[in-house]
């Protein structure tokens, strides 16, 4: 897996995971990557630094994402309340119901769900489109 650090047409950086640099470029061409901010489907990749453990991460973080971090996470519980109020949530059969919207077996409507991460594998395998529900910082207790 390789997790490169985007950028949309409208100004928006993110960071999202693929399975080669390959497939990052069939779904660029293909205009399935979303940005999670305004939904824009024109996006580049963006320089990436290497990862580097300090005691001041956070605070690099928040210099460079020029957000303050309360607003953040404000934005990110406001993000995912959207998603989860306006998807349908499949628990532990995410996959397989992703596996059936794709292949048009059933309608297609917003999902959310657990995956391992051997199905998260597959569905990438398969080209299958899905984005994980953003990390809130209480989850890391």
């Amino acid at each position: 897996m390789i997790r490169y650090a985007l950028n949309c047409s409208e100004g928006h950086n993110f960071e999202a995971w693929f399975a080669s640099s390959g497939a990052f470029e069939s779904q660029q061409n293909r205009q399935v990557i979303g940005c999670p901010v305004c939904g824009s489907t024109h996006v580049s990749k963006t320089l990436m630094a290497p990862a580097v453990a300090t005691a001041r991460k956070s605070e690099s973080l928040r210099v460079a994402a020029n957000v303050p971090e309360h607003e953040a996470t404000a934005m990110l519980r406001k993000l995912r309340k959207h998603l989860t109020e306006n998807a349908d949530y499949v628990g532990n059969k995410f996959a397989e119901e992703a596996r059936r919207i794709h292949y048009n077996e059933v309608e297609k409507r917003g999902i959310y769900g657990e995956a391992t991460s051997d199905e998260v594998r597959a569905l990438v395998d398969e080209e299958i489109e899905f984005h994980a529900l953003p990390t809130l910082p209480e989850e890391h207790n």
